[in-house]
């Protein structure tokens, strides 16, 4: 692949709370919990900012949108690189919106790969307020749009997911939890100890609040998902350590996992940093055959 000038992405710093179990990020919004959906976590984690009117580009694509709740839809978009061609299917940082991706979206079908990112509420061109409880379930209801949408368009190539930074919640909780339909999964610049996460940025439990106890179970679900895993961090990350990464992919339950550490990397220039190595990985990932084992 030839060295191209980079788009730089550029992230808030975030951090993460404690989800209760593998199921209760699909429970009904009205029953939400304080211990990780209070507004002092909440204010931490989430940065939403609205969609303004984009420049004209030439990068072409469909504009989504999924009914989430009672008069609340998550947005999207789509860009084609071809019917037959593998999807990603992608969750952005917490201090981003789809929009932001429209110059990396032509990276990803210049490698022959459909790509399609989706907000979170609040986010872009999203309605509703964004909670952790709604991330995950949301999430959820993304994909089944998704396959739902790719397959009455008739688009067969295979579905990836893929989540940056705080996305990396939502890649992690689909790969769980379903397993024989996610073709490979990519994490860039995860997290695996949210509680850590949370005291760095300097959140404290408020007087009589308990200490959340289980940061989002991300070991348990990546040690779920055995298909092709690719985990991307850089080695000067310093919101969420590399020493994040290197749990996740000792964790990891695929054969066929690969942990690219982008040298000099920090949280929010990866790309500038290692531009045709993280490409090449994904790339690699999401080429027919898929990735083979390779040793750490």
């Amino acid at each position: 692949m030839s060295a191209m000038n980079p788009p730089i992405i550029y992230l808030l710093p975030i951090a993460a709370v404690v989800m209760l179990g593998g199921c209760q990020g699909r429970q009904d919004m009205d029953n939400t919990n304080d211990s990780f959906d209070s507004p002092d976590v909440l204010a931490v984690v989430f940065h939403p900012r609205p969609e303004r009117a984009a420049p004209v580009s030439g990068t072409q694509f469909e504009t989504l949108a999924v009914p989430v709740g009672r008069g609340i839809e998550v947005g999207g978009r789509f860009y084609a690189a071809g019917t037959n061609n593998p999807t990603i299917l992608f969750f952005h940082g917490n201090g981003e919106i789809v929009a932001d991706y429209a110059d990396v979206a032509a990276v990803y079908t210049g490698l022959g790969i459909n790509f399609m990112p989706f907000d979170y509420r609040g986010y872009g061109r999203s309605t509703g307020r964004p909670t952790i409880t709604a991330m995950l379930q949301d999430a959820h209801a993304v994909f089944d749009f998704a396959r739902t949408w790719l397959r009455d368009r008739q688009y067969t190539g295979r579905l990836f997911v893929m989540g940056r930074s705080l996305g990396s919640a939502s890649a992690l909780e689909l790969s769980a939890a379903h397993t024989n339909e996610v073709a490979g999964l990519i994490i860039d610049s995860g997290f695996e100890d949210a509680l850590a996460l949370m005291r760095r940025l300097g959140w404290r439990p408020r007087a009589g609040q308990a200490v959340p106890e289980t940061p989002f179970r991300h070991k348990q679900k990546i040690l779920t998902y055995t298909g092709p895993t690719l985990i991307i961090h850089g080695t000067q990350d310093a919101i969420i350590p590399l020493a994040d990464a290197e749990a996740l992919h000792r964790a990891s339950g695929s054969a066929r996992k690969q942990l690219l550490r982008i040298r000099g990397g920090g949280h929010n220039n990866l790309m500038s940093v290692g531009f045709d190595e993280y490409f090449q990985a994904v790339a690699g990932l999401v080429r027919p055959g898929g990735m083979q084992p390779k040793a750490e």
